[in-house]
């Protein structure tokens, strides 16, 4: 299929970094520009890459694949870099060396097609933010689909996208970094804790990354930002003395800025230029937590900018479910709930999954592959908040003895794996209670994915209930 990008800029030579679903989307994009806008597009894979029906498929569209190398070697105009690829790494140095310009997916989709894109980025929550917003456009009668980390590629999309199709982007920190000229008609920053520090260095590089979602915004767009932590409160000042509108984000408390999101006597609600718009009742939402109540605000902050109407973004948020593997329900036993959040791969995402229950109602699952962060904080609240915490896997240990030193009323256990963990709070949860599966860890000591995981888990939720809690 020929793209049908607004762009008329001539992108010369190309090289693409990396064999996975990014390079491989960008260079079949490229390979639909040969002889018009593009020159040529050569593929490195990486030391790893070896050939295979994806290498093969591209080169019969043209493409040069050279696999098994990083040693980038040539002269090009353009390099676009896979988002798994360290920025500081030898294969992208050696890519920058012979290349004008080293750039990302979204920001080549951005340069290809850069009309009605929005930006959502933060450490925990973008995928439900992003989706919703979506979600809310949809409810409101404007076309929109979700694009970027999501796992949609935006670059797949820009290929026949209708004139008035809004982009709604997730961001990861890896894309943005890679960023230059992106530049959304408004942009949102969620949070900002400890995350993907062995990629980009340090925190302070890690939230600089995400901050770049508001580089290119001027005085006609928004950026939508939360005050209700410190990295996100240095990014509303250095915007707001840019001259950017910002509509600050709290859960917390009321701005009293001109643009402002907040909950107000347990309302939604939205200040855009001044004029409050009420939505729903945050009771009235099926995601739950203080967490989500900022992710609805934050979309709606964003649809309303877009020009989404107050009765479609209602509707909306009244509609909207809870995505998979974010506190996501998956069943019932005698009085027993169960929730998969096998998303939360860190302390801050498990953090804001135990305040979304009831004190004392939980029986909490923790562990897996441990990526070796600092424990205090979720230690010290998981103590605290839960009934009971069963700590297991590879970093099982560790988070046992990091809630045993903490202070609080919750019983300690352990198990060898997340089946023997089920197994465990099936045994001590009590009627009104909840299991949840919230790891803060990744999953790679049993599973391939988060997602591989939560499945499992449900299937393991499902089995349970179909033996009547007798399958130990």
């Amino acid at each position: 299929m020929t793209p049908t990008a607004t762009s008329t800029a001539y992108l010369g030579d190309v090289c693409v970094l990396g064999l996975g679903k990014t390079g491989e989307a960008v260079a079949a994009y490229l390979a639909g520009l040969l002889g018009t806008r593009v020159s040529s597009v050569t593929l490195y894979g990486g030391a790893r890459s070896a050939e295979g029906a994806a290498s093969r498929a591209l080169e019969g569209l043209g493409v040069r694949v050279v696999l098994g190398t990083e040693d980038v070697q040539g002269s090009y105009d353009l390099c676009v870099a896979s988002p798994g690829i360290p920025e500081g790494s030898a294969f992208v140095r050696a890519a920058a060396a012979c290349s004008a310009e080293v750039i990302g997916e979204p920001e080549l989709a951005w340069r290809e097609s850069p009309e009605r894109w929005l930006a959502i980025t933060g450490t925990n929550g973008k995928t439900t933010t992003t989706t919703l917003a979506t979600s809310l456009l949809l409810a409101a009668g404007m076309d929109a689909v979700a694009v970027g980390n999501i796992g949609n590629l935006a670059i797949g999309e820009v290929v026949d996208r209708p004139a008035d199709r809004w982009f709604v982007a997730e961001l990861s920190s890896f894309q943005l970094a890679e960023s230059k000229q992106l530049h959304p008609k408004a942009a949102a920053l969620l949070n900002v804790t400890p995350d993907h520090l062995s990629w980009h260095g340090s925190l302070e590089n890690y939230a600089l990354a995400k901050e770049r979602a508001f580089a290119n915004l001027d005085a006609s767009d928004l950026a939508v930002i939360s005050c209700d932590d410190q990295w996100c409160r240095d990014v509303v000042e250095r915007c707001e003395a840019r001259g950017l509108a910002v509509c600050q984000v709290s859960v917390e408390g009321e701005p009293t800025a001109a643009n402002a999101a907040f909950v107000r006597d347990g309302r939604l609600v939205v200040r855009l230029d001044g004029a409050e718009m009420d939505l729903i009742g945050v009771d009235e939402l099926a995601i739950k937590g203080a967490h989500n109540a900022q992710n609805a605000l934050v979309a709606s902050a964003l649809v309303l900018h877009a020009g989404a109407s107050l009765e479609g973004v209602r509707a909306g948020l009244a509609a909207f479910r809870p995505l998979e593997h974010r506190i996501e329900p998956c069943g019932e036993l005698d009085g027993v709930h169960f929730v998969n959040d096998s998303k939360a791969t860190n302390t801050d995402a498990v953090e804001k999954a135990l305040t979304a229950f009831p004190k004392g109602s939980l029986v909490l699952l923790m562990g897996g592959h441990d990526k070796g962060t600092d424990l205090t904080s979720v230690a010290a609240l998981a103590r605290s908040w839960a009934r009971v915490v069963v700590c297991f896997g590879d970093a099982g240990e560790r988070i046992a003895q990091a809630v045993e030193a903490s202070s609080g009323p919750a019983e300690v256990l352990r198990a060898e794996h997340l089946a023997d963990a089920l197994n465990v709070a099936v045994e001590v949860a009590h009627p009104g209670e909840t299991v949840l599966l919230s790891p803060a860890c990744s999953s790679f000591d049993e599973f391939t994915s988060f997602e591989e995981r939560g499945r499992v888990f449900k299937q393991l939720v499902a089995d349970v209930i179909a033996s009547g809690g007798d399958s130990k």
